[in-house]
């Protein structure tokens, strides 16, 4: 479905589909049977009004890739809205994503040190970042995933999280699910924010955005800066004595111009740039090596509206690269001691057609190119090798929506995708949605695929394997949900179940009798190890969640029990995958005595971890302990359009690790004032 935003441009999004194929083997057309929301059935070119309205109530946009009532879809989702982000008053993404259900946090130490978020168990590479219609992953890394450490909430207007596998929709990667990002489009002729903060350890943040829509053209600008001297990134337990500073700066612009009722452009961007303290894994703890990496995403697209707006049309270009290198001051020769570049590039065609009130068609076609570099340079004058490679994927889908009976939507769904290394890869889905009456209940279920193809790390780097074939996955769910006393109270279960295989991991080699892959391909020098499809793993689990609001009195839990264990045999088998908690619980309580005036308390609770998977039958690998967080939070406004505010986080300054040796956070305070004009 298609709907125009209130900043002119087209909101797009596919849901999965039941499927008719036509077409040859190499790669075929998929037609598939949906059940969207057809939210009141409006044309796909919709009054962007009345997709302004329909997201005030709640409507999941881009992350199904077509506004979709939220009692309209399968999966499990989260929707956090701006006003939801800046109530936590958290300064990065990832401290956000923690609170919903079944994500857990790896972070290797404070602020801007390498983040990773899983959802229901997967691992951070098997999961989608989407980020104002671009999706945004280092091409060059090994597992090809996303550093979440960088992406501070800045102008973020709307967060959505899709749990369960959902490669129908995203293709490669979305195993553990897609995390959609949407920065703020402007609503009046002129206006601005500003936010401005600081506190502990030297910290500081500021942001800024100025904007406006005016007759058919809408613009947008945003600014961001944040700076702290940070903690070590080695424990000091573990002797990690002197602190890893992070600053963090770079801005976000768009530009979308409506030509005629018929035909918009858009044109988005953004640009960021890092540095950060990073200690030795070493002997010797600490170390004034650190980190920089820079980020720059572009999208540019069409939407021409054909047949009366019944049939929308969507061509579309976008780009991220992400540039990592690591500095060490006393290297003398060559400081330098990693240069990493990755490119990703995607060309998109996207038509719906709305075929009656309750039937309609999505169909399209994406191609991929990634590029990588990467390089270790010694400290010496000595010649060093460069690795560079290259990949493309090709994708079509189709879908068709049907909203069978009142209330009940019925989506499915097939995608082919075909990689010019291994070949072609087809996911297939179905769900459904039922909305009991005026009775408050809902009920869904979904079935999804997931697949993940090999990096080009892992195919072409000096432990690469050509003959790597993609991770697969399958995955359903079962959910309710119920409203009572008049939507006062929200309650919600949901049962999850996945199994992954040709989970690609690295192999050493041994010493002796070596296999065929512990030498480089083509020669015979030895090498230190490989990459191979070899585990397999399994997770299922239940999330719980539940909701109050009373006056001015609110309250929100959830709770995660997730068995995430490996089934690949051997030591390993039947263990929980390292550093996943199996149980995971986040709570608050506010007050608000007035408008813009509130207290909370907030909880967060992890279960212990393996720190890694075992490698000998005798002996037992680290385990990092369960820790509770309590984070206390204050607003006020000090005028209509002004409020400041103040929180402290790790109220009781416990002492925890999410990574054996690596520091975290103590007790922090921090203050600030917002303003929106």
């Amino acid at each position: 479905m298609v709907a125009r935003s209130r900043s002119s441009e087209f909101i797009l999004a596919a849901v999965p589909a039941v499927v008719v194929t036509i077409g040859g083997p190499r790669m075929k057309l998929h037609v598939f049977v949906s059940t969207i929301a057809i939210i009141s059935a409006p044309a796909f070119g919709a009054d962007i009004d009345a997709a302004a309205e329909a997201a005030a109530d709640g409507i999941v946009v881009t992350a199904l890739r077509a506004p979709v009532a939220a009692e309209r879809v399968a999966a499990s989702v989260t929707v956090l809205t701006r006003e939801e982000i800046d109530r936590t008053q958290a300064p990065i993404v990832s401290d956000i994503l923690v609170r919903t259900p079944g994500i857990s946090i790896v972070r290797n130490g404070g602020y801007g040190t390498s983040t990773s978020i899983r959802i229901r168990g997967a691992d951070s590479d098997q999961s989608v970042l989407v980020v104002d219609g671009v999706k945004l992953a280092d091409a060059s890394s090994t597992g090809g995933g996303y550093n979440w450490a960088n992406l501070l909430t800045g102008d973020i207007d709307r967060v959505e999280i899709l749990r369960g596998p959902q490669s129908i929709l995203w293709g490669s990667n979305a195993i553990g699910g897609v995390i959609n990002v949407t920065t703020a489009a402007p609503e009046r002729p002129l206006e601005a924010t500003i936010d401005v903060s600081g506190g502990s350890r030297e910290t500081a943040q500021a942001r800024a955005a100025v904007g406006g829509r005016t007759g058919p053209l809408d613009w947008r600008i945003a600014g961001r800066t944040f700076t702290t001297a940070g903690i070590s990134a080695i424990s000091p337990r573990y002797g990690g004595n002197e602190s890893d500073p992070y600053r963090n700066s770079g801005g976000t612009g768009r530009l979308g111009l409506r030509v005629s009722d018929a035909v918009s452009l858009d044109l988005r961007g953004s640009y960021g740039r890092s540095r950060v303290g990073i200690d030795s894994a070493g002997t010797v703890p600490d170390s004034p090596e650190r980190s920089e990496s820079e980020e720059w995403t572009g999208y540019g697209a069409a939407n021409i509206a054909l047949l009366d707006g019944r049939l929308a049309n969507r061509i579309a270009f976008s780009q991220a690269e992400i540039a990592r290198t690591n500095v060490n001051p006393t290297r003398l020769v060559r400081p330098t001691s990693f240069d990493a570049k990755g490119r990703s590039r995607r060309y998109e065609y996207q038509g719906s057609l709305t075929l009656s009130e309750q039937i309609g068609a999505v169909f399209g076609a994406e191609r991929e190119e990634q590029n990588m570099r990467s390089a270790s340079p010694p400290n010496s004058n000595a010649a060093y090798k460069t690795i560079r490679a290259e990949a493309r994927i090709d994708s079509l889908y189709a879908q068709v929506n049907a909203e069978l009976l009142r209330g009940l939507t019925v989506t499915g769904g097939v995608r082919h995708d075909d990689h010019d290394r291994f070949g072609g890869s087809t996911v297939f889905g179905i769900g459904g949605a039922w909305s009991i009456g005026d009775r408050g209940t809902r009920i869904r279920a979904n079935y999804g695929e997931g697949f993940k193809a090999p990096t080009l790390y892992q195919l072409y780097s000096e432990y690469g394997n050509d003959a790597l074939q993609p991770e697969k996955a399958r995955g359903w769910e079962a959910g309710i949900e119920q409203r009572l006393l008049g939507e006062l109270v929200t309650l919600s279960a949901t049962w999850f179940d996945r199994t992954t295989r040709n989970l690609i991991v690295y192999s050493g080699c041994p010493t002796a009798n070596r296999p065929p892959l512990c030498f480089t391909p083509g020669t015979t020098t030895p090498r230190a190890g490989y990459y191979a499809n070899v585990q397999k793993s399994a997770a299922e689990g239940v999330e719980l969640s539940g909701a109050l609001r009373l006056g001015g009195f609110r309250a929100d839990a959830n709770y995660s029990w997730i068995a995430a264990e490996d089934r690949s045999g051997g030591l390993n088998d039947g263990n929980q995958l390292a550093r996943q908690p199996r149980h995971l619980a986040n709570g608050s309580i506010a007050y608000g005595w007035r408008p813009g005036a509130e207290a909370s308390l907030a909880v967060r609770h992890a279960g212990g971890t393996w720190d890694t998977a075992r490698t000998s039958a005798t002996v037992t690998p680290f385990r990092n302990d369960a820790y509770t967080i309590v984070d206390a939070r204050i607003e006020l406004p000090a005028s209509a359009r002004v409020s400041v505010y103040a929180r402290v986080e790790n109220l009781f300054d416990d002492h925890y690790e999410t990574a054996r040796r690596y520091g975290a956070l103590g007790r922090s305070a921090y203050a600030g004032i917002r303003a929106r004009f």
